[in-house]
């Protein structure tokens, strides 16, 4: 495949600090590739030097000549007045080819339930991302830069997104923490560190063999700290003894101590897991049953023949690890503040432990003061906090969460998503509590940290409810899946499930379904409208009609089996088996639909 891009050596700083240095890697055409790397360490300005709206401090930058690019911003920006066809006609002219750009966009992002005049500012996030890409793909790009593509986004927009781009013929470069769309979507892996020679990691391979290949080079990487640092010893006590020999040896030894000494240093810093450390802590005297709900519901606030939830019937107890799935507006943050006591329900009643605790991350850190400095909102007076029953200062737990000097005065304004989110979960550990809430906690933060906090939050003695669209740390975190439907047969009804691929395996079935149902719904109406002399079935027709259930279950069956080999280790690294799987996908797809549509007109004419 022919190189879109190819980066030399590059290098940022700001204000002194070095983010990269010597970064060099090369994309080429319609490769899927991952960027990854701490929180800080420089990923959305490397984007951005690539999409040319900032400049680098050395090095280049070499794109192939007439490639086309776009890139989508992790918050994409409208203004207040944007509407659906001016957003996706903007910055381009007004003619037909493009119109008809436009359009397809529409239907490829199933924005047609949507009029052309509706505002993006009444859309979801979820909503307004499909608008922001498909914007940029109007353009036709041979290289999609997105920055966290999957944040804000519910779990039926990221398995959307996941199935998108996988059937996409252009490259793509993807800033991303989320596990399971790393694994399912990327087929290199590009790892941005400093602790790492040339300050990047480079695998070819999904997520698996991204985390193989670390295991293996953190195992070796150990044993040559440790073969270098007796090596080290052994000349520092050479050179101690002041042992005879000519000048020009031993200062040549001098100065090859010298340079171990900086390998084993560079070495031990790579080596050294991370430094964050996250506990909570729980009361272990605490009542069995926390919270008790007796068949718990509420309707929607805009419309009252709608349940939000109904029938509820569950019991929180310590230890009890939930997970709330559902789409964005589903009602997930409305039951939490239910079965707390927040609000009134419509159906049911709540019964909560005498004196409950409970401390609460919320989606939009609120509980954080964004003109106050990092130290003011941990500490307001004094220098010390009570943590545990201990007194411990300030400054020094804040250095629990990788604060330092740099960062501890600094406004909370100017501090990344993920320093914020590190920030809430400071304040959070300083309360005693029950029940542990958590409303997309995973927003920002960083793979490392995210399993620091997968093990604390696992380690917890009182109970987690979870909301969360990070389908892995859901998995490892908890034990228990409470999912909101979208579909209207279940009006209300919630669902439990022990994990989320069971979770998926129901969704993905309902939605066929669903799809079947509206199929055979269309067919009915227009076989209705047709002469009656023409309602029954001729010879040939009941003969289609026994063959037709084999016929869906034959293409369902190849659908699944083409689903499952794009998921494939050797499929991901094969971008021409990739797009013949993809296109006979599309095929297989739309010739159901038609299955469907013929069987539910030959179905209801065989009752006639």
């Amino acid at each position: 495949m022919a190189l879109l891009l190819s980066v030399h050596q590059l290098a940022k700083s700001f204000s002194g600090k070095s983010l990269f240095k010597e970064v060099s890697f090369g994309i080429e055409e319609g490769e899927r590739v991952a960027l990854l790397g701490p929180n800080g360490v420089g990923k959305s300005t490397l984007m951005k030097i690539l999409n040319q709206t900032m400049d680098s401090d050395s090095g280049s930058v070499v794109y192939r000549r007439g490639m086309r690019m776009a890139y989508l911003a992790q918050d994409p920006k409208f203004k207040e007045a944007d509407t659906l066809a001016s957003v996706l006609l903007k910055n381009h002219e007004i003619d037909a080819d493009e119109m008809a750009r436009a359009y397809e966009w529409i239907g490829k992002m199933e924005l047609s339930s949507f009029s052309e005049d509706t505002k993006i500012s009444t859309m979801s996030g979820g909503w307004q991302k499909r608008v922001a890409l498909a914007q940029q793909l109007i353009a036709e790009p041979d290289l999609l830069l997105l920055d966290e593509p999957t944040n804000h986004l519910d779990v039926a927009a990221i398995k959307w997104l996941e199935n998108f781009l996988t059937a996409s013929r252009f490259a793509t470069l993807i800033i991303t923490h989320d596990r399971l769309f790393l694994q399912r979507v990327c087929q290199k892996i590009l790892d941005l560190d400093p602790r790492f020679p040339g300050h990047l990691l480079t695998v070819n391979g999904g997520y698996d063999k991204y985390l193989e290949t670390k295991a293996s080079m953190a195992t070796e990487q150990l044993a040559r700290e440790q073969k270098l640092a007796n090596t080290l010893r052994r000349e520092k006590e050479w050179l101690a003894r002041g042992a005879q020999a000519r000048q020009t040896k031993q200062q040549a030894r001098i100065s090859g101590a010298d340079r171990l000494a900086g390998e084993v240093e560079r070495l031990r810093t790579l080596n050294r897991r991370a430094n964050l450390d996250l506990s909570f802590e729980a009361n272990d005297k605490g009542p069995r049953k926390l919270v008790v709900a007796h068949g718990l519901g509420k309707q929607d606030f805009k419309n009252k023949e709608k349940w939000l939830f109904k029938d509820l019937n569950f019991v929180l107890t310590p230890k009890t690890r939930l997970a709330l799935l559902g789409n964005n507006g589903a009602g997930k943050s409305t039951l939490i503040k239910s079965l707390l006591g927040m609000i009134s329900p419509d159906q049911g009643r709540v019964q909560m432990a005498e004196d409950l605790k409970y401390a609460y991350f919320e989606q939009g850190k609120d509980s954080l003061d964004p003109k106050k400095s990092v130290l003011h909102n941990i500490c307001l007076e004094g220098d010390y906090v009570n943590f545990r029953g201990q007194f411990v200062h300030v400054r020094s737990y804040l250095e629990r969460f990788r604060f330092y000097k740099d960062k501890i005065d600094l406004p909370v304004a100017q501090l990344s998503g993920g320093e914020q989110a590190r920030l809430r979960l400071a304040q959070m550990m300083l309360q005693e509590c029950q029940v542990l809430i958590l409303d997309e906690p995973t927003n920002d933060l960083d793979i490392e940290t995210l399993n620091i906090l997968e093990e604390a939050l696992v380690d917890f003695e009182g109970a987690v409810i979870l909301v969360t669209h990070d389908r892995y740390f859901m998995d490892q975190v908890c034990s228990q899946i409470l999912s909101f439907s979208s579909f209207e047969d279940f009006n209300g009804e919630l669902l439990f499930f022990a994990d989320y691929s069971q979770w998926e395996n129901w969704f993905e079935m309902t939605e066929d379904l669903m799809r079947a149902k509206i199929v055979a719904a269309r067919a009915q109406s227009r076989a209705l409208s047709k002469d009656s002399t023409k309602k029954k079935l001729s010879f040939k027709e009941k003969f289609e009609f026994e063959q037709m259930e084999k016929n869906i279950s034959d293409f369902e069956a190849r659908v699944k089996e083409i689903q499952q080999e794009l998921l494939l280790p050797e499929i991901i690294s094969n971008a021409a088996k990739i797009q013949e799987l993809s296109t006979e996908l599309d095929e297989k797809q739309s010739q159901l639909e038609k299955f469907f549509d013929r069987w539910s007109e030959l179905d209801l004419r065989s009752k006639l």
